[in-house]
């Protein structure tokens, strides 16, 4: 009787561990790794923009566009360096001659500026681990010029030389910001205005469609996500628990039914994507076909595509040239035909 007493009373003052009030250390070692798990997965998400380089590598001027640092302040005042190329600020000249010394061929001649008008603006999201001063984006705003677009390239709040540290809601505001710059600017609201988003870029994309349907004529995302719970649960092991600890979600999946089928989408999915697997961009292809098609709605797969380097697959920018000219309005007869 007396070794069962013991072991009761064991038992009983182990179990007082769990039922008497917390110790404020306890309470702070809580405190501490909420934090740890809330900011060490923005840092996961926003790799660069944690990186406080505040310094640009390349210009677009490096490669022969004019253009101007674009200074954008957000509703909650954050300051964004971004770069925006104007169409008609462009010297054919000057790009050729770029193109001559570097011996680079886009492969599309260079237009008249001067003859040929602007026919689009594009707002381009990038990822989480780039930024608008690499060569990948400032090559992408080459190739947009010479689909006679106005470009702007948005760089998230701590990305660059932009104030700030990056979270789900302040990118919200970036992206917003950038939208009401086109808008508030009337030769730049008057133009069609698409966005392009690259995998975080395009559930940024996606979710400022969703909020500005009417402001939108098109939305392009290229190797993005259903959602980050959705990317977490692909892990081996721990998947399962983890994706209920994630609180920046861009929950891309529950926003493609708000894109109305008057803003129509383009998917660019890479088959071999070694980073986020090609079912997100197909699941989100699904969830678009069952909610608000459009008959202008296309979904391009290309094989060898890898998550970085889709773009270089074979007839990459013959599949947005297509869907562009088949997206602006039938009345623009002064459309390049490379379009």
């Amino acid at each position: 009787m007396y070794g069962r007493e013991r072991g009761c009373s064991n038992w009983l003052k182990y179990a007082g561990l769990w039922t008497r009030p917390p110790s404020s250390m306890s309470l702070f070692a809580i405190w501490v790794g909420w934090k740890l798990l809330r900011h060490g997965q923005k840092f996961a998400l926003y790799t660069l923009g944690f990186i406080n380089t505040r310094r640009i590598y390349d210009r677009p001027n490096d490669y022969g566009l004019k253009y101007h640092c674009l200074g954008l302040t957000t509703a909650d005042e954050v300051h964004l360096g971004c770069f925006f190329a104007k169409y008609a600020a462009q010297d054919a000249s000057r790009i050729e001659l770029h193109e001559r010394a570097y011996k680079t061929d886009l492969g599309i001649p260079v237009p008249n500026f001067d003859v040929e008008p602007v026919v689009a603006n594009v707002i381009v999201f990038h990822g989480s681990t780039t930024s608008i001063d690499t060569q990948p984006y400032i090559d992408m705003a080459r190739k947009l010029i010479r689909r006679r677009c106005n470009v702007l390239l948005l760089s998230y709040r701590g990305f660059g030389t932009s104030s700030g540290t990056p979270s789900e809601s302040g990118l919200q505001l970036d992206a917003q910001a950038a939208l009401d710059y086109i808008t508030n600017n009337p030769s730049l609201s008057a133009l069609p205005t698409f966005l392009y988003g690259f995998c975080l870029g395009g559930a940024v994309a996606i979710d400022l469609a969703a909020r500005n349907p009417t402001a939108i004529s098109g939305v392009v995302v290229q190797n993005t996500f259903l959602s980050v719970p959705s990317l977490v649960r692909d892990w081996r092991y721990i998947g399962w628990l983890a994706k209920h600890l994630v609180t920046q979600r861009w929950d891309s999946a529950t926003k493609v039914p708000s894109i109305p089928a008057t803003v129509p989408m383009l998917f660019l999915s890479g088959a071999n994507d070694e980073l986020v697997s090609k079912k997100h961009m197909e699941g989100l292809w699904d969830i678009r076909k069952g909610a608000t098609p459009s008959e202008l709605d296309r979904f391009e797969s290309f094989a060898g595509g890898t998550h970085l380097y889709t773009e270089l697959c074979p007839g990459f920018w013959d599949k947005i040239d297509s869907w562009i000219n088949a997206v602006l309005p039938v009345s623009n007869t002064t459309r390049v035909t490379a379009l």
